[in-house]
């Protein structure tokens, strides 16, 4: 992790865990300085110009409404019969001075920058982080009043972005809900504008407006999706599979005797189930078989040569360590490796986010390279970490 994404990542511990986070917004003057230069202009040039971003990946808004595809994409027939979209950089820009505003959905999946950021994000937060860039030209705001559905942690790259904030006006709204929130009534509870190098958080279900205050402005948003108390019941109707009770026939078509017995029993061992240390349980699950990030190791397709510089790093962000004097517990990408305690400052620099080259593994560990490549050799075949040759 780079000093200046872990400078922001820190502010996003401590006070805002225990107090803002979940409940309300904050905003961090210049607590992303050092990220002013992860993702430019350049960098959005060359994905457009080097990617395929069909739409809905790539789209631009103005004012509340989304500018059709066909205004800026052209489309083809390959000879293979494949329809295929490329930018048309005239009709984009054409869109963009009418007052468009671009959005590229998962940045982090095309930009090593940002993806570094997103990791270091589900490290810190234990979820899932998906980072979608803003680009702005105009004080037209592309969304109108809006609410997600998710958290959201907002970096400003360049240029300066006016946010205003109304609150929620249903206590955490989801996608798929039983109910849909109402608009909010009057002015803003705040109004924050983002300069270069600020960072703010908006709490899911906050409803907000945002446009650029003069000039042109470039943001990162970072999602991110926590478990609800919907994933721990349905992780625990899981857990509880073995149950007779929950493996029986729900008794509908039997007297209210039966129907009430069932129904006492189930109450029973489900709240037995949710005991003090439940949640405990189902965050390390879930860290345990979060896939992560997994990435090829070409072109070591089988064993993994024992070589002082080849480079080892996990795929996965949420990688957990447990253990005893004796033994020390990896878990990541859905499998657990018990190894010998001596590997424990190993694993504990490549948990944190290490990219490590075998030679310094080794000399961490007390191991032989032989022993790291075997280690390694393991950990690829379980998608759990990926090798790759010096930068």
């Amino acid at each position: 992790m780079t000093p200046a994404i872990n400078a922001a990542v820190r502010s996003l511990g401590g006070d805002f865990l225990a107090g803002a986070f979940g409940r309300s917004f904050q905003h961090w003057s210049q607590a992303a300085a050092g990220l002013r230069g992860l993702f430019t202009w350049d960098d959005l040039n060359d994905l457009v110009a080097r990617h395929r971003l069909d739409a809905p990946r790539l789209r631009l808004f103005n004012d509340g409404e989304q500018v059709p595809p066909y205004e800026y994409l052209h489309t083809s027939v390959t000879k293979r019969t494949e329809i295929r979209q490329r930018i048309e950089p005239s009709g984009l820009h054409r869109q963009i001075s009418a007052g468009a505003s671009l959005v590229l959905d998962a940045v982090d999946k095309l930009h090593p920058g940002v993806q570094e950021l997103a990791e270091a994000l589900e490290r810190h937060f234990r979820t899932d982080v998906q980072a979608n860039l803003y680009a702005s030209w105009h004080p037209t705001e592309a969304f109108g009043t809006h609410w997600d559905d998710h958290d959201t942690v907002i970096f400003q790259l360049e240029g300066a972005k006016r946010w205003n904030l109304y609150g929620a006006t249903r206590t955490d709204p989801l996608r798929l809900d039983v109910e849909a929130p109402e608009k909010p009534e009057g002015p803003p509870l705040a109004v924050v504008v983002l300069q270069a190098g600020d960072m703010l958080y908006v709490p899911r279900g906050w409803w907000h407006k945002v446009a650029a205050t003069e000039g042109r402005s470039l943001h990162l948003t970072c999602g991110l999706t926590p478990a609800t108390g919907h994933h721990l019941l349905v992780w625990l109707a899981g857990q509880l599979l073995h149950s007779p009770t929950l493996r029986a026939n729900v008794p509908t078509v039997v007297g209210p005797a039966e129907r009430t017995a069932y129904a006492e029993q189930l109450r029973k061992e489900v709240s037995e189930a949710l005991h003090p240390h439940v949640v405990s349980e189902l965050a390390a699950s879930l860290d345990a078989r979060d896939p992560g990030r997994p990435a090829p190791s070409l072109p070591y397709i089988g064993d993994v040569p024992a070589d002082h510089s080849l480079v080892l790093a996990l795929t996965t962000a949420r990688a957990a360590l447990e253990g005893t004097d004796e033994a020390v517990v990896l878990r990541a990408a859905g499998h657990e490796w018990e190894l010998h305690t001596s590997v424990r400052p190993a694993l504990e620099a490549l948990v944190s986010g290490a990219r490590l080259p075998f030679g310094e593994l080794a000399e961490r560990s007390g191991l032989t390279v032989e022993q790291v490549a075997a280690l390694a050799t393991e950990l690829v075949s379980k998608d759990a970490a990926a090798v790759s040759q010096p930068r």
